[in-house]
């Protein structure tokens, strides 16, 4: 059996910590600590939704987490939007991670929003669908990849809006993307998702043999549809990171 190892994992947005549970059970049953919190104005946090929680407050809340908790030697997880998160984190704290995990993420070059990448009609819609409450409404569970009814009810059940703040705040960075850190990204192409599909080509165009690549078979909500693919795939991550 490989070393323990600590993993953290960041959901994406609209999601909570729930959407790890099958995940994290395997990584458990394997002898792992992992811990998968629920970032502020999400889930069980819902209480907290408004326009004052940006991608800073996503940043500074998961690496809060590292320092109190002592975590080191992490292998952390960005799923989705999770994974501007994780990049923000290992900018600050690279001394408490072993290994970013890309889970089909988005990646972005510093300076840049999530608004920045969507065109102004949709940036204006989704402002003014946030107005009342700051928070951006869920799309059907169908559009992240999900086909299984059962996986669409749980997945619509739980879904909550996302702090808008968070897609107006560009990604503040001081090292290059990564911060030098040992990475790998999965990329989910059972479909693949529009949204990362860009921003993918982008980190493989700039970062190359730099970071792991691999795919997976499977849609963009894979913790949901393919827990024991994800857990395997991490589980060969940590024996990779001796």
């Amino acid at each position: 059996m490989n070393a323990p190892r600590s993993y953290l994992l960041v959901h994406g947005a609209w999601h909570g910590g729930w959407c790890w549970s099958a995940v994290a059970k395997r990584l458990r049953q394997a002898g792992h600590d992992v811990h998968a919190p629920t970032l502020p104005g999400l889930g069980e946090r819902r209480h907290l939704l408004g326009p004052d929680i940006t991608l800073e407050t996503f940043i500074q809340d998961v690496a809060q987490r590292l320092i109190e908790q002592d975590l080191r030697e992490v292998i952390l997880v960005g799923h989705s939007f999770g994974g501007l998160v994780i990049s923000g984190v290992a900018d600050r704290l690279p001394e408490r991670i072993r290994r970013l995990v890309y889970l089909d993420a988005f990646l972005l070059p510093p300076g840049k929003s999530t608004f920045d990448t969507l065109p102004e009609a949709i940036v204006q819609r989704l402002e003014q669908s946030a107005a009342g409450t700051g928070g951006i409404a869920p799309p059907k569970p169908e559009s992240l990849g999900l086909s299984s009814p059962a996986d669409i009810a749980h997945v619509r059940e739980r879904l909550t809006p996302h702090p808008i703040g968070t897609y107006r705040e560009p990604l503040h960075l001081d090292h290059p993307l990564g911060n030098g850190l040992p990475a790998t990204c999965l990329r989910c192409v059972r479909p693949p998702f529009p949204a990362v599909a860009q921003a993918y080509d982008w980190a493989r165009a700039t970062q190359g043999d730099r970071w792991d690549w691999r795919d997976l078979e499977c849609g963009h909500d894979a913790m949901i549809s393919a827990p024991d693919q994800v857990a395997e795939a991490l589980l060969d991550v940590a024996a990779a990171s001796r």
